[in-house]
C-alpha cells in the first residue's frame, strides 16, 4: 500500500511537472510554448512585460515557425506568427491601447500601412480592455493579420506590408518598449 502510494505521488510529480513545462509564465501571465495557426505549429519565442510609471500593463509574448533572435526575420517572414498580450491592468484601456498602436504605427520604420488601413484596423476594437483579457494577433499569409479579444474573432488587416508596419510596432528599431522587444528574442 505504501509503495503504490508513493508511485502514485511519483507519477502525479511527473504529470504536474509535464503539464507546466508546457507552458511558460512571465511576470503572473501564462502562455502555452507552442499553439497552432490553421494547421502550422508556432512555438513560443520570447515575451516581455510592459511597465510605465512602475504599474505592470502588459505582458507581451511573441510565436514564430522556428525560434530566433533576430527581428529582423520575424518581421520579414512571410509565415504564420503571433504576438498574444496579456493585460495585467485595468490601466490599460481600449482608448490607451490603441493610442499606443496609432503612435507605434508612426513610429514604425518596417512595411506599409496606409492611413486608411490604420483607422480601420483600429475600428474592431469595440470593447473595452480589463485585466485578464488576453488580446492575440495572428498572421497568416493567406489572409494577414487576424484578432481575437478573449477568444472572440474581432476582424483583422490584410498584407504582409501591414503584418511588418505591425510587428515594427514592438519588434522594429524603434520599438514601443526596447526591453519587451528584446525579451520576445530568443537568445539563440
Amino acid at each position: 500500500m505504501k509503495s503504490k502510494l508513493i508511485v502514485a505521488l511519483f507519477i502525479g510529480a511527473v504529470l504536474s511537472f509535464t503539464t507546466n513545462a508546457q507552458n511558460v509564465t512571465v511576470s503572473g501571465a501564462t502562455f502555452p510554448a507552442k499553439f497552432k495557426i490553421s494547421d502550422k505549429v508556432v512555438e513560443y519565442n520570447g515575451a516581455g512585460l510592459r511597465q510605465k510609471y512602475f504599474f505592470d500593463l502588459y505582458v507581451s509574448a511573441l510565436y514564430v515557425p522556428k525560434r530566433t533572435s533576430d527581428a529582423q526575420t520575424i518581421i520579414d517572414q512571410n509565415e504564420e506568427s503571433a504576438m498574444r498580450l496579456k493585460i495585467l491592468s485595468d490601466k490599460v484601456t481600449r482608448d490607451k491601447f490603441l493610442e499606443t498602436v496609432k503612435g507605434g504605427f508612426s513610429t514604425s520604420t518596417e512595411g506599409k500601412a496606409s492611413n486608411e488601413e490604420i483607422e480601420g484596423f483600429m475600428k474592431i476594437f469595440k470593447e473595452d480592455f480589463k485585466s485578464g483579457d488576453e488580446v492575440i494577433l495572428l498572421y497568416k499569409p493567406e489572409s494577414g493579420i487576424e484578432v481575437y479579444h478573449n477568444g472572440k474573432h474581432l476582424g483583422g488587416a490584410k498584407g504582409l506590408e501591414f503584418k511588418k508596419a505591425l510587428w515594427g510596432i514592438w519588434l522594429g528599431k524603434t520599438p514601443v518598449d526596447e526591453g519587451v522587444k528584446n525579451a520576445m528574442l530568443v537568445k539563440v
